[in-house]
């Protein structure tokens, strides 16, 4: 019924779920209080005749029945203080510990999560966890101690009827537990649903482009209504189930207080109960159940939080990257004996060592799927290999601080992201102080500067994507900025890629002149742009296969100066297809 590790994940604030459960204990005796008093005004109200005084009888009745209306409102205001409490600290605490999750994962993407998926479970998951927080779990514990309360409160005015009472609590447990099992599958199914159907209503709007051009937009339009479909079914078959529990809880709770009132009727004409007694009995017994019968009607919400919790868990649950607390003595990086696997079945990289001096351009080449964004990936830190080390200026990857390794790294790839901000805020994100002249300048080196100039200056404000930019543009600019940080180590991993000749030929010209006094990382599938590398490695299927110079490699002959000279011999022809 609990789930022990979403439990954990509340930390301190598991002391506003005990809180909020001894409050509303106080306010259930304010509410027998309550009901007490009425059945004494009722009793004196029969023997009045017995009384002398006159109405002045009704004054301590009337006097603790108010007080017991006040304890009852002001608990009754306090749970509910409690729980607001209790959900928004839960909602703060938990975004909080996903965004560092994230942040702890650093370079390293969150496995078998979407962005929309990570989306959801960020804000609509934590939303469910509140209710299963605040709602559920105060109810879960009350509703076990309440009919507890109850039953010592009755068992000294008739034992029978207590007994009888406590012994029909149990059924809506049960009845609870009788549907647990299908309910969690449903509910998982049903968030599985939802975030499919937000990964494809994503893939849809960011594709509407391709979509139309392609007249494809009508067979994704019927997608996405299967889609909707597929999750209006799951959501009906959640409100079915939740319809008929209800009902089950309803028939079980007020059977058994049917149960309990009928069993008053026969202690007053079998064993003499006092008539009055057994109003209070009658009164009381429906409150043996309903405690549980709120408890079944959140069940709901539990099933579904704890599928949104699950998800959330296996995010923090994640394996953080090793990192240590060390500063490495200089720059130069070594992969030696490096073997990776991402499933722990097949090896991406097998036994593969590399060094990356602190000055000069080194490029890693080969087919696709031959280990090269693996290797970046190891670079980064965000993967750490099964066999092998990793070591920068001597010392193991693993000892060194995060902050320290990063602050000497830059990386520039095809999917350099560029913040939706203007072009000066996207500099300072790299280098806080920056001056205006420093800006330019790294603009003059990637032939922005007029650009930038005539468009709003480094005010211009750069659109979601970058998309009021080209593409080449998009990549000078994130060179530009990346120049700007002035880091130790250069990765650009494909930054060439999909863009015009001119672009490539620019950031081309400017790496290597970067090499000159900085370590330069080069991942490329045109072998054109790692001619000028003073190292090149070349990979075939996970295994490093042949380095050296571009002159030594082409001496060779092997797999490199092949696909150099195939894919030679198609920029020649297209060119004179071009020509013809």
């Amino acid at each position: 019924m609990i789930d022990k590790n979403l439990l954990r994940l509340l930390g301190e604030n598991k002391k506003y779920i005990f809180i909020a459960v001894a409050l509303m204990a106080v306010g259930l005796l304010a509410n027998v209080g309550i009901t007490a008093c009425i059945c004494w005004a009722i009793g004196l109200t029969i023997h009045y005749d017995k009384y002398s005084g006159g109405a002045v009888i009704f004054l301590w009745p009337a006097v603790c029945m108010l007080a017991g209306i006040m304890i009852r409102y002001i608990c009754s205001r306090l749970v509910g203080d409690v729980k607001d409490t209790l959900g928004r600290k839960a909602k703060k605490d938990l975004r909080e510990k996903i965004y560092n999750k994230i942040v702890a994962l650093g370079a390293r993407s969150t496995d078998g999560m979407s962005m929309a998926g990570l989306t959801q479970v960020s804000m609509e998951g934590v939303e469910q966890l509140d209710l299963y927080y605040s709602t559920y779990i105060p109810q879960f514990f009350y509703a076990m101690i309440a009919p507890l309360i109850l039953f010592f409160v009755t068992v000294w005015i008739e034992w029978r009827v207590a007994v009888i009472l406590l012994c029909c609590v149990p059924m809506i447990p049960v009845s609870i537990i009788a549907v647990s099992k299908y309910a969690k599958k449903i509910f998982e199914k049903y968030w599985d649903k939802y975030t499919s159907m937000g990964d494809a209503f994503l893939d849809s709007v960011q594709g509407l482009k391709e979509l139309k051009i392609f007249k494809a937009d009508e067979a994704q339009h019927k997608k996405m209504n299967e889609s909707a479909e597929s999750f209006r079914k799951i959501t009906m078959k959640v409100l079915v189930m939740q319809l008929a529990s209800t009902t089950i809880m309803d028939l079980v709770a007020y059977g058994g207080a049917g149960l309990g009132i009928a069993a008053a009727i026969l202690s007053v004409i079998n064993w003499g109960l006092d008539p009055v007694a057994a109003l209070f009995l009658i009164l009381v017994a429906v409150d043996f159940f309903l405690p549980l019968r709120a408890f079944g009607a959140a069940f709901h919400v539990a099933m579904n939080g704890a599928s949104a919790g699950k998800k959330i868990l296996n995010l923090l649950e994640t394996p953080d990257p090793v990192w240590g607390d060390e500063e490495a003595d200089g720059n130069e990086i070594e992969l030696q004996n490096i073997t990776f696997s991402y499933d722990g079945k097949r090896d991406v990289l097998k036994n593969v060592t590399m060094r990356f001096p602190e000055t000069g351009m080194t490029s890693i080449v080969g087919e696709s799927g031959c280990g090269k964004s693996t290797v970046v990936n190891i670079l980064l830190g965000a993967y750490r290999p099964q066999s092998g080390s990793v070591t920068v200026g001597g010392k193991t990857l693993e000892s060194l601080m995060r902050e320290n390794y990063y602050s000497r790294l830059a990386v520039v790839s095809c999917s350099t992201y560029i913040f939706s901000t203007s072009v000066r805020k996207n500099f300072r994100l790299a280098k806080e102080a920056v001056t205006d002249e420093e800006m330019l300048s790294a603009l003059q080196k990637v032939n922005l500067a007029d650009f930038i100039r005539e468009n709003g200056g480094l005010d211009k404000a750069i659109s979601e994507d970058a998309a009021n930019i080209s593409g080449g543009q998009k990549q000078r600019l994130a060179l530009a900025v990346a120049l700007v940080a002035d880091k130790s180590i250069y990765v650009f991993d494909e930054a060439t890629s999909n863009i015009d000749i001119e672009s490539e030929a620019i950031i081309m010209s400017n790496i290597k002149e970067l090499s000159k006094t900085r370590s330069v990382i080069v991942i490329s599938h045109r072998l054109a742009n790692v001619v000028p590398s003073d190292n090149i490695y070349f990979m075939e299927s996970g295994k490093l296969m042949e380095q050296g110079s571009h002159e030594e490699l082409m001496k060779r002959n092997g797999g490199y100066a092949k696909i150099f000279a195939a894919q030679k011999e198609l920029e020649e022809g297209y060119v004179q297809e071009a020509a013809e």
